[in-house]
């Protein structure tokens, strides 16, 4: 647990669906296995059905959302138009590179669907901006191997919104059994064309 980048604990999955996608995240703040605070959002909602998901080092996670949401809005009042998904992943992998000597301690995922194509879009980025795709989920922070195992398990191909959120939830609830550093509650987002709902899980309180 010395390791900066799962210091502060917590875990965010995305998983694609047909035409759709969940991103989910634990409320727990820690320092290694002393807890902080049991309200933190670690998925956030930077566009329209646009998500980012950060992990790591709580200071550089607060400082690389306001420096997207700056360069998302500088973006749409030059180009006049929306951010695609896959545009704000290339603008996060620049932002990380520009960082490569020095870089942020975070784990970063993007989740959105493109207004255009109607397609949703996935994926995940190292600690200096080597990001790349996904067509089922990417998992990040400091449960992002139980994730990826539950992944493994409940993922299937074009998956409804409704049987993806019940994948989503059983892999969060999976992971918060298993780390001691995710915890606090979960909450999953699920994303269609029509909008965005939320579900908060109700689980291990330590």
């Amino acid at each position: 647990m010395s390791d900066p980048y799962s210091l502060h604990g917590g875990t965010v999955v995305a998983m694609r669906g047909k035409d759709c996608f969940c991103i989910a995240n634990d409320l727990r703040l820690g320092s290694q296995m002393s807890t902080i605070a049991t309200n933190v959002q670690k998925a956030h909602l930077i566009g329209d059905k646009l998500f980012v998901g950060l992990t790591g080092f709580n200071c550089d996670t607060a400082t690389f959302v306001d420096k997207i949401k700056q360069a998302k809005t500088l973006y749409e009042l030059e180009e006049d138009r929306p951010m695609k998904p896959k545009v704000l992943a290339h603008l996060i992998s620049n932002m990380q590179y520009q960082r490569r000597f020095g870089p942020y301690l975070i784990n970063v995922l993007v989740a959105g669907i493109d207004l255009t194509s109607k397609k949703p879009f996935i994926a995940g980025s190292d600690s200096v901006g080597g990001m790349s795709e996904f067509e089922d989920f990417v998992c990040v922070g400091a449960g992002d191997e139980f994730a990826l195992a539950s992944c493994e398990t409940f993922w299937r191909p074009d998956l409804t919104a409704e049987q993806l959120t019940e994948a989503t939830a059983q892999v969060m609830l999976g992971v918060i059994e298993r780390d001691a550093a995710t915890g606090w509650g979960a909450i999953v987002y699920t994303v269609t064309q029509s909008g965005i709902t939320s579900h908060a899980l109700k689980c291990r309180l330590d």
